[in-house]
């Protein structure tokens, strides 16, 4: 089938509304170009450190049983590897396999560029939470892609800070917010935590929480809902505390947010379970006096996180070798001789929940040496993963936001103005691109 925007409206459409029938475009059957008899030869685009040694273990074991060879090539991450892809699948060059963070499979998936290998790996299922098998079948009954890693969100603070000045860990958002004004009370020169506008993820994360849905589809039309209500009383509670000053607006990952975490400037940090790695940097002389919780929850009693972070191993429509590519997809992120190896090589947290609490999460991070059980809360907290609605330009609502909530948190003006300017932007977008958008 020739590829055309309407296909392209079609396809990314039905494939992100939640509960809907599975996708049936042409050439994303795992039946298409399947493997022929002999060894197979794979190539893997990837951005993880390490990777290399763990493709190893499935060269010389079960690939090499089943005569199927992986080669990895290393690519940058983020928007420019979406690009590389694109442009190689427009020629009919793309590699058999592809890492693919969650927010850009919408983007691949639009432009037919991933296949279904739902009826090679759909067993896997029962190895993930909802909330994240949900985000590589973009709500349908296809799958696009293996989880790998994730990024639950969670809320870090200063054991020993939070004791000397009388504070509790705030269960909700309410209570996160007195808890700053008490500490602002009792010690001005210091800030619970910074509001940053320089990593969006964070804040999609936070609306994920919230209930937010920033992309859906209204028959074959886009509906894009990133200032709906839910997403509206996530800007204007920390549009709120950034305006009375009690916390801070600077930028996460400066030399000036790194000091005030080493020296207690900044007592707390709304972050995910890849935390212990940068404070190791950031904050390396506050070594053992940080502790995790839960996320603050918007209802008392409420038990829910957003995502902040995450990638899968999807197979491209180019390949050849579509079943062979999803066999090592599947293992690769729920067998766990791999999964350990990709937890010592490449640092990441699996998203696979048996394997976190098995091999290097049977005991906690070396910077978290004090909380012994880190990683069995981090994996309860896991399972709590909020749905996701990602669309097909999340480049460009992120991009939006950097620029109108940067301004925004700079000059502790309106967060909600910001949030409209990223609605307004993201719609027009989609209409420049030739999709059919509903108001």
């Amino acid at each position: 089938m020739p590829y055309t925007k309407r296909r392209r409206l079609v396809s990314s459409a039905v494939a992100v509304t939640l509960g809907a029938t599975a996708l049936a475009a042409c050439g994303s059957s795992s039946d298409d170009g399947e493997a022929q008899s002999g060894p197979v030869s794979l190539t893997y685009w990837t951005w993880t450190p390490g990777m290399d040694k763990v493709v190893d273990l499935w060269n010389k074991g079960p690939g090499k049983k089943e005569q199927i060879t992986v080669t990895v090539k290393k690519q940058a991450s983020g928007d420019t590897l979406v690009t590389k892809i694109l442009t190689a699948h427009k020629a009919g060059k793309a590699p058999d396999l592809v890492q693919a963070e969650y927010q850009a499979l919408p983007t691949l998936v639009s432009n037919d560029a991933l296949a279904d290998i739902g009826d090679t790996v759909g067993d896997a299922k029962s190895k993930f939470a909802d909330g994240v098998w949900q985000q590589t079948t973009l709500g349908t009954d296809a799958v696009y892609a293996v989880p790998q890693d994730i990024g639950p969100m969670m809320f870090y603070y200063r054991e020993d800070l939070f004791k000397e000045y009388g504070l509790s860990v705030p269960a909700t958002w309410d209570e996160f917010a007195e808890t700053a004004r008490k500490l602002k009370k009792k010690a001005p020169d210091k800030d619970l935590t910074t509001f940053s506008a320089n990593d969006s993820g964070l804040f999609a994360g936070l609306a994920q929480q919230a209930g937010a849905r920033w992309w859906t589809t209204s028959g074959d039309k886009w509906k894009v809902g990133i200032n709906d209500a839910a997403t509206k009383k996530v800007a204007d509670f920390w549009g709120g505390l950034v305006a009375e000053g009690a916390v801070d607006n600077q930028p996460m990952y400066t030399p000036a947010w790194n000091k005030a975490l080493n020296t207690g400037k900044q007592i707390a940090w709304v972050s995910a379970v890849w935390a212990p790695g940068t404070l190791t940097t950031a904050a390396p002389d506050t070594k053992g006096k940080w502790a995790m919780a839960p996320l603050p929850q918007w209802d008392e009693g409420g038990s829910s996180t957003g995502s902040w972070g995450g990638s899968s191993t999807a197979v491209t429509t180019d390949s050849g070798n579509k079943a062979a590519a999803a066999k090592f997809a599947a293992w690769l992120n729920t067998d766990g001789e791999a999964l350990n190896a990709l937890a010592k090589e490449s640092g990441i947290y699996p998203a696979s929940t048996s394997a976190q609490l098995s091999g290097a999460f049977t005991t906690p991070p070396e910077y978290f040496s004090n909380q012994p059980d880190f990683y069995t809360k981090a994996a309860a907290i896991a399972e709590t993963t909020a749905p996701s609605a990602w669309g097909p330009n999340v480049n460009v609502a992120y991009t939006t936001f950097k620029d109108a909530f940067g301004a925004a948190a700079k000059n502790k003006s309106d967060f909600t103005a910001a949030l409209d300017t990223m609605q307004q932007d993201t719609v027009a977008d989609l209409k420049k691109q030739g999709f059919g958008v509903a108001e």
